[in-house]
């Protein structure tokens, strides 16, 4: 990957990260006949549906751990999914285009998918692929409105119940600073929780066509409500992951305000956001993000306690300061090393027969914590939990005039 491929990869984290799946877990072990698709130490045929950037990034990830083969790709565009099929060896009649490709992927031999599409199209794609048989390698976020995110929790039910894995890729919940800070945390090592804050500051994202018709929208898609859920959805949610992780806990309301000011000239995300989210025993959390201007690149949550403050920053410095500290350290790579290990351990559950699926419920979580923020920005009123993840409302991506 060239310098510059590398510097577009990044920038939807933060600037100056160059670029240890979830909590450990005990494996149980089964035959080697009882695991789908594949015996004890072969190679597992994966498909990859999104070969855009990010899909070609981490398919390089997936043949450098040993134990896949990309046997199959889908994407919408046939140059990007012709691209990926020459780099990786995928034979030109298991490339698959169109709003649909994905379904004619899913009728080939496959032990595997690896979801990289844009956040939209996760809930559908993913039910398919638990539907025919398909062990899930998801990206973030995984839906942009509630009704995919209980998708996504029913999708990953019946993978357990169907003995398939089902792992959501978040990078900070498989970084090893990370786990052991979160547990200190919870084994009560900062005291009483008061307060908080979480950020994700960034400067802004690069457009991938000229804005105009349906495709171009379609690879812009990140600038788009309905395709992406907008940045608190699709960018600020690992900030807000990490919030919901220290303190194991959904909020119970927000309120908010935001809008687009800093960058106009494309979609219709907004490019900022402030939400104050109250959680259990009046855990107030306070919440900023920017996608736009230079000067300031962070993403980090900080959780202060009577005792001490934990500091997470995506990126950088993770540690506990106070009556318990933890040095930790730095995490410039965590990028890479994070969905390299969350790789590692999609292969391990799938050979040994794990399937528990512990990234589902944390993430559907998280997902929702974004939705609720961002109702509250939108609607410039408090609103609760509760009424939010009763919603029914999808957000309609409008997708008439691609092909199919």
């Amino acid at each position: 990957m060239t310098e510059s491929m590398k510097k577009e990869m990044l920038l939807s984290r933060r600037h100056f990260v160059a670029g240890a799946g979830a909590a450990a877990v005990t494996l149980s072990v089964l035959k080697p006949e009882t695991v789908f698709g594949a015996t004890a130490n072969s190679k597992l045929e994966i498909g990859m549906i999104g070969c855009g950037g990010r899909g070609r990034w981490i398919a390089d990830l997936f043949q450098k751990h040993g134990g896949y083969q990309v046997v199959a790709a889908a994407d919408y565009f046939q140059d990007r999914v012709d691209a990926f099929g020459e780099k990786f060896g995928v034979p030109a009649d298991r490339r698959y285009t169109g709003l649909a490709c994905y379904k004619r992927l899913l009728e080939g031999k496959l032990d595997a998918v690896v979801i990289e599409s844009p956040p939209c199209f996760h809930p559908e794609q993913a039910a398919a692929a638990v539907a025919a048989g398909r062990h899930v390698f998801l990206a973030k976020p995984i839906a942009v409105d509630v009704p995919g995110c209980h998708s996504i929790e029913e999708s990953g039910r019946k993978a357990s119940e169907n003995k398939l894995c089902f792992l959501v890729d978040f990078q900070s919940r498989a970084t090893a600073f990370y786990q052991e800070a979160v547990q200190r945390v919870h084994n009560g090592d900062i005291g009483l929780i008061v307060s908080g804050d979480v950020e994700y500051h960034t400067g802004r994202l690069g457009i991938q066509a000229p804005p105009g018709d349906q495709e171009a929208r379609l690879k812009n898609w990140v600038f788009d409500i309905a395709l992406s859920g907008d940045i608190i959805t699709e960018q600020n949610i690992h900030a807000l992951d990490v919030c919901t992780w220290i303190l194991d806990q959904a909020p119970l309301k927000a309120i908010g305000r935001g809008g687009r000011k800093g960058r106009t000239d494309v979609g219709d995300c907004w490019d900022h956001f402030s939400v104050i989210y109250t959680f259990p025993n009046d855990v107030l959390m306070t919440f900023s993000s920017k996608q736009f201007g230079e000067g300031h690149d962070d993403i980090l949550c900080r959780v202060y306690g009577v005792d001490g403050t934990i500091h997470t920053h995506y990126g950088g410095e993770v540690s506990i300061k106070g009556k318990k500290p933890y040095e930790g350290g730095q995490t410039p790579d965590i990028y890479e090393k994070g969905a390299v290990t969350n790789i590692a351990t999609f292969h391990d559950s799938i050979q040994k027969g794990d399937f528990s699926n512990p990234t589902v419920s944390p993430s559907v979580r998280s997902n929702l914590t974004t939705i609720v923020g961002r109702t509250a920005a939108y609607t410039g009123k408090e609103v609760t939990w509760d009424e939010v993840v009763k919603s029914t409302e999808r957000l309609d991506p409008k997708l008439q005039g691609l092909k199919d």
